[in-house]
């Protein structure tokens, strides 16, 4: 059998892997090494501080470019589309791969719309990493535009194709679009990366981008109520040291007052911090820190107030043997069994009892559930098997 070429075109944002806080890089990490052993050939198109082991990196950006992400889209845009039409221009130059596998939001799908309209270019797999398809419920309170507009315009003759990394994400998937879809694909983590730790600490954690939607807000006011230390990872409008936050936050023309994420933390989560130092950011933690700080916890809080599409931290947490405690939100159903590697809450006041009980959750059970579904082999088979029926 003919070796399978593919073409993986990463976001042009962060590094694969991502030194500290960065979902799809993570997954892409993954993915691209456990395709490698399935015997697949795969070239990433990526930034220029990207190593994967045995794999060709291509890339336009030689560093990343988080930094313009939040960015109004005149600004921020342009690094997107270069990285894209980069990308494509090179795939349809080299003409030998089999299968273009995306995971750039809305620009991917929109080039790929046409590229794959033309004789000669390979097939391609979108990976929907999200947000979640909008609903007439979420439009009426946030106000924000439908996202639902631009799956009306795919082609039904091309050779696109759409991946969702969960259920819960693919439930709104717009009428038109469902022709053009392939089987749910969870995402997944090399679990022997991760250590087993049985034996917890008594404080808890958050690991995500701080906003509205993540709820860090919640954990602290919680872990405040019931007197429990808590530590806080991850990034705020890409801030990730508490020194740049401390400056930041006491500067009062600070250019990150812009951004909603920053004021997020300054208004909600920092005014806890003050009060109880035992509530505490930690910065945006990668490497071996990142691991100890998952290990070491007694859960991973994940009070998010939004359709989560998947939840990378949650898995990580669990394959160190650590439960979490999540509101019933998005994908959290379909990664936590209730009582078994973790708590599911509907309420605010049962994530607070249901804090109290984690130390009923067996470790071995939560690194098992992660093994089981949620790791990269599982990941890279069902992906291989998501090329082979498109070609």
């Amino acid at each position: 059998m003919k070796r399978l070429r593919v073409a993986m075109i990463a976001p042009p944002w962060l590094s694969v892997p991502p030194t500290g806080y960065g979902g799809i890089e993570e997954v892409l990490y993954g993915l691209t090494r456990g395709l490698k052993k399935l015997g697949v050939e795969v070239e990433l198109f990526s930034i220029g501080t990207s190593k994967v082991r045995g794999l060709k990196i291509n890339s336009f950006f030689k560093d990343e470019t988080y930094q313009h992400i939040h960015r109004a889209i005149y600004e921020s845009s342009p690094i997107a589309i270069t990285h894209m039409m980069f990308a494509l221009q090179a795939v349809r130059v080299d003409r030998r791969f089999d299968i273009v596998h995306d995971h750039n939001g809305f620009i991917g799908p929109l080039a790929l719309n046409y590229f794959t309209q033309i004789p000669g270019n390979p097939a391609a797999i979108h990976t929907y990493h999200g947000p979640p398809f909008s609903t007439p419920k979420q439009l009426k309170k946030s106000g924000l535009p439908d996202n639902r507009s631009i799956w009306k315009h795919i082609s039904r003759n091309n050779r696109l194709y759409v991946v969702g990394i969960s259920q819960s994400i693919m439930r709104g998937c717009p009428p038109g679009l469902r022709s053009r879809t392939l089987p749910v694909v969870h995402n997944g983590v090399d679990v022997e990366l991760f250590p087993f730790q049985p034996k917890k600490q008594k404080h808890f954690i958050t690991m995500a981008r701080f906003s509205t939607e993540k709820g860090q807000h919640i954990a602290a006011k919680l872990c405040d109520e019931l007197g429990y230390r808590l530590e806080m990872a991850g990034t705020i409008a890409g801030i990730n040291t508490p020194r740049q936050l401390v400056l930041e936050l006491a500067h009062p023309l600070s250019d990150y007052r812009a951004y909603v994420d920053f004021r997020y933390y300054s208004d909600k989560v920092w005014p806890i911090t003050v009060k109880n130092q035992g509530i505490r950011f930690v910065g945006n933690l990668s490497g071996r820190r990142k691991l100890r700080f998952l290990a070491n916890a007694k859960a991973l809080l994940f009070p998010i107030d939004w359709e989560e599409p998947f939840g990378m931290a949650v898995i990580e947490a669990l394959a160190c043997g650590t439960p979490v405690v999540a509101m019933k939100r998005g994908a959290m159903p379909e990664i936590i069994e209730h009582g078994v590697n973790g708590f599911l809450a509907s309420t605010e006041a049962e994530f607070k009892n249901y804090m109290q009980q984690v130390d009923q959750i067996d470790p071995e059970a939560c690194r098992q559930s992660v093994e089981e579904k949620f790791s990269v082999p599982v990941m890279a088979q069902a992906y291989l098997d998501r090329y082979r029926s498109v070609l």
